[in-house]
């Protein structure tokens, strides 16, 4: 058994694929729900807490019989809305959100089972049908961008052309990725494995992040962020909530901060929570300023644009297996409802977002297998 444990489990394995799969459905599940409660008046932190309960409650009702598997919140829910880029979950103590008309949400959400990871992002415009203006353009940008993504997430393919597709979409649209955002491989327990893709590097990001080819048996998780503006990530005077456990090493010395670090560790592992998952809200804010100090544990800060800008989020998971690309998370997007006067004009581009992104190879049909979630081609 100790020998069996030590062998990575790849999407090589059936059931690990099944796993995969289950989770991504958990997660488009949960967020079409999350999404019907973006409506003008309602609570960010609301939504974020209705978000993981139903994560919660779904991922339980999963392999019941093995006993030992976790399983359950691999990223919390987030609503970071306009010119917010990421991370804004509050907890009870901490200001809340809003939601009114026209908002541009960006509902982001992750679930496992047994280690295995889906996550998605998702932005709608709260209380309304259709957009125009900038806002039309960050939207088609972020979406279009993630559809080349999915195009060209295959074996072979280097990360550094992901990076430049999305940066020239962007650009038809007179928007700008978020610079240095990752897209990172998954592994068990893992949301941030070796591989990752950058979007927008500085010269000094550039150097720093080391090209690698996208090879069979990877899993993705592909996350656009695009905005209207200069596309620098700053943090305000919004308070982390989400954070990770590191692999650092160190002796606490606050009695608070050891049994914070201590329920860390056996209830999330490596995977990142929120701090509204723990009994007494007070003790893990005291606990956590330890750990974050000795690098214990690292934090997702809330990064925002400068006010006025804009800014859009899509983010998927897929599966590179040999039969071809499967996207596992995700829910359509109907660019009908975006009125913009910009398009996309070059021919390399269009030809790439007009190939299919469904997967081409037979495959032995199982008795009760699931079918590849359907992807669409971008007009």
């Amino acid at each position: 058994m100790a020998d069996e444990k030590e062998v990575e489990k790849t999407i090589a394995e059936d059931l690990v694929v099944t796993k995969y799969k289950l989770a991504g459905q958990i997660v488009n599940r949960v967020l079409e729900q999350v999404i019907a409660k973006c409506v003008p008046d309602a609570s960010a932190r609301e939504i974020c807490e209705f978000g993981d309960k139903l994560v919660l409650e779904e991922t339980n009702k999963v392999f019941k019989k093995e006993k030992d598997s976790k399983k359950g919140i691999a990223f919390s829910t987030c609503v970071s809305v306009n010119n917010c880029i990421c991370h804004f979950s509050p907890i009870a103590s901490e200001p809340d959100y809003i939601l009114k008309k026209g908002d541009l949400a960006k509902i982001d959400l992750g679930a496992h089972i047994d280690g295995f990871i889906a996550v998605v992002a998702h932005t709608v415009v709260v209380g309304e049908s259709e957009v125009s203006g900038r806002a039309a353009d960050v939207l088609l940008a972020a979406h279009h961008a993630s559809e080349a993504a999915l195009r060209l997430l295959k074996p072979g393919t280097e990360n550094y052309a992901v990076t430049e597709a999305i940066q020239k979409i962007s650009a038809e649209y007179g928007c700008k990725p978020i610079e240095g955002m990752l897209s990172h491989q998954l592994k068990q327990f893992r949301i941030d494995g070796e591989k990752s893709i950058i979007q927008n590097p500085s010269e000094a990001q550039r150097k720093e992040h080391e090209k690698a080819t996208l090879e069979k048996y990877e899993v993705y998780a592909m996350d656009v962020l695009i905005s209207t503006g200069e596309a620098v990530g700053r943090e305000m005077d919004t308070r982390c909530t989400i954070y990770k456990k590191t692999d650092e090493v160190y002796q606490l010395k606050l009695k608070a901060s050891r049994m914070f670090y201590s329920e860390v560790r056996n209830k999330h592992g490596n995977m990142p929570f929120n701090l509204r998952s723990f009994d007494k809200e007070t003790s893990a804010r005291l606990g956590v300023v330890e750990c974050i100090n000795h690098k214990l544990i690292e934090p997702f800060q809330v990064l925002y644009e400068r006010p006025g800008e804009l800014v859009a989020q899509f983010k998927f998971t897929a599966l590179l297996l040999p039969s071809g690309t499967h996207r596992i998370t995700g829910l359509p997007f109907d660019k009908s409802q975006c009125k913009s006067e910009r398009s996309i004009k070059d021919p390399e581009l269009n030809a790439l977002l007009n190939s299919s992104a469904k997967s081409n190879k037979k495959k032995k049909k199982k008795t009760g297998a699931e079918e590849p979630m359907e992807v669409e081609t971008a007009a």
